[in-house]
């Protein structure tokens, strides 16, 4: 496989019968998408109560819950390259049917999960589930709809990512007020169970009639390096040191092996990614655009949970109505963002909102204690609006930059990018934020108990956990740790905005910036004989 460098890749037309029910098969695939989007958006939310002790959680500490998410993340990464060879080679549907059956099955363990590690194991098993939904959606959207009509439709889908952060935190909030915990998980059930009846009555079936092999080997060295770099950045955020053998031991390890897997990868006759892909200089920036953006907000969205939560004193639910703000945004501009890119080019569109991006995560470096509501929301606004004016064009530009029967290894590369980034973010603010946290609090433990003072330090709840067991005198360390965690939490934010700029300058240097005008008679469309379809 390799991107073609001249003309857009010609494509058969869409069957007749599945180009009129095209705009019901896309509300089915967001709807599946919105499954995977929804569950993530939940358990940002939920990271409180999780981290409280039973009954009301399972007292899962800060490097635990960082691994409640990127046991899922990284298994979703993992195994995108290889969901998407599959789903390319057996049928996209099959793929899509079979993943959302095994992430159902995955949410009903998780909901009755008894420790962090049984939580963290079934959060792995919905990861796999869902590593075979989300390249699915995206393939077999570029199989029903034309290439005319496909940026107006990835538009759609990616909007339905906004509708998903406005439904999760507040269903998330709702079911924690008058449920337990694992009702967060158990939700996702009846949602499953509606999507395969959907899905098999309404979605076609399609695949590459000339697949490639599977590529386990790959599939494996990806893993593994992924799993070592990620969980030596945890390590380091836990022992507050990046020197440590423990820490440095995975790190090379999962950079070495990740080396092997682009090595591998660029020789082997069925690699699980075409290294040629990223030749081209506009889809290696727009992949790694979608790495960078979510790099960036996943480690905000993991921190101002706590923000809200612990610092700001807002239950669940109220949480999660004040990120509607940024939800709308995207709902709102998302699909609107092909009409921006004709008129000013993917370059100036994607470039302006990376920027909105980094301002909104810069302007969390202002935020304090009493922070009005409104300039809350006005910042979660321009983070959405800044993320719709980004995701659509990006997307476009990497599925377009392939044949139509390679949808699945696209929509893999791009998940896949999306994924890892959001991981790693996770990972690297987290450990951020929790090595800051250490380090300033440290010196307010004076009068905690040496049996406690360690388990103190680890994470703001955990601070508080103890101090509410210190009754009046443990007032003062409650003081102490809010300050602590506004301070870790601004140096997180303008590390998140640093890597969003560096975003802004990948995309204005190498995306397209506004096509010419074409020649319109020179590429009207000939007369074959053929009825004009009406869209």
């Amino acid at each position: 496989m390799s991107i073609p460098s001249g003309a857009p890749v010609a494509a058969p037309r869409v069957p007749e019968a599945v180009h009129r029910r095209r705009w019901a098969i896309l509300g089915v695939l967001m709807f599946s998408l919105l499954i995977v989007v929804l569950d993530n958006s939940i358990l940002n939310v939920a990271v409180k109560t999780i981290a409280s002790p039973a009954p009301t959680g399972i007292g899962a500490t800060q490097s635990e819950l960082e691994w409640a998410i990127n046991s899922y993340t990284l298994v979703f990464a993992g195994l995108l390259f290889t969901a998407g060879l599959l789903g390319d080679r057996i049928g996209r549907k099959k793929v899509l049917l079979v993943g959302i059956l095994v992430f159902g099955i995955g949410s009903a363990l998780a909901a009755l999960s008894s420790s962090p590690g049984e939580l963290i194991t079934w959060r792995a098993l919905m990861g796999f589930g869902a590593a075979f939904v989300m390249p699915a959606t995206l393939a077999v959207l570029m199989n029903v709809f034309e290439r005319d009509e496909q940026p107006k439709a990835i538009g759609i889908w990616a909007g339905s990512v906004g509708l998903g952060i406005a439904i999760g935190p507040i269903t998330g909030g709702l079911l924690l007020e008058h449920f337990w915990w694992g009702s967060i998980f158990l939700v996702n059930v009846p949602v499953v169970v509606v999507a395969l009846i959907a899905m098999a009555v309404l979605v076609p079936d399609s695949k590459d009639p000339a697949p490639g092999r599977v590529d386990p080997f790959g599939v494996v060295l990806s893993i593994i390096g992924l799993v070592l770099l990620v969980y030596g950045i945890i390590r380091g955020g836990e022992l507050a040191s990046f020197t440590d053998v423990t820490v440095l031991a995975p790190l090379i390890g999962g950079l070495l092996v990740l080396t092997g897997f682009v090595w591998h990868e660029k020789r082997s006759s069925h690699p699980s990614i075409d290294i040629s892909y990223f030749r081209k200089p506009a889809f290696s920036a727009a992949v790694a655009a979608i790495a960078l953006v979510f790099f960036a907000l996943m480690g905000v969205t993991f921190f101002s949970a706590f923000y809200l939560q612990s610092v700001r004193g807002y239950t669940a639910l109220e949480s999660g109505l004040l990120i509607l703000p940024l939800a709308a945004a995207q709902m709102i501009f998302a699909p609107r963002a092909r009409l921006v890119v004709d008129r000013f080019g993917a370059r100036a569109v994607c470039t302006a909102g990376m920027l909105l991006v980094a301002v909104g995560l810069a302007a969390f470096a202002l935020f304090d204690a009493g922070t009005p509501l409104w300039v809350l929301c006005l910042v979660f606004f321009v983070q959405g609006t800044g993320m719709a004016h980004i995701m659509p064009p990006v997307t476009v530009a990497v599925m377009q930059a392939l044949p139509r029967e390679r949808a699945g290894s696209g929509s893999a590369i791009n998940n896949t990018f999306r994924q890892v980034g959001g991981a790693l973010g996770i990972a690297v603010l987290g450990s951020v934020l929790s090595t800051v946290y250490r380090g300033d609090i440290e010196g307010h433990l004076d009068g905690v108990p040496a049996a406690a003072r360690d388990v103190a330090g680890e994470s703001i709840e955990a601070t508080l956990g103890v101090a509410e067991k210190l009754g009046p005198a443990g007032k003062p360390l409650v003081a102490a740790a809010n300050d602590a965690f506004i301070g870790a939490m601004h140096v997180t934010a303008l590390g998140s905005a640093a890597v969003a700029l560096v975003g802004a300058a990948v995309v204005a240097l190498f995306l397209p910036g506004r096509p010419a005008v074409r020649d319109e008679r020179a590429e009207a469309p000939q007369d074959t004989g053929e009825p004009v379809r009406q869209s």
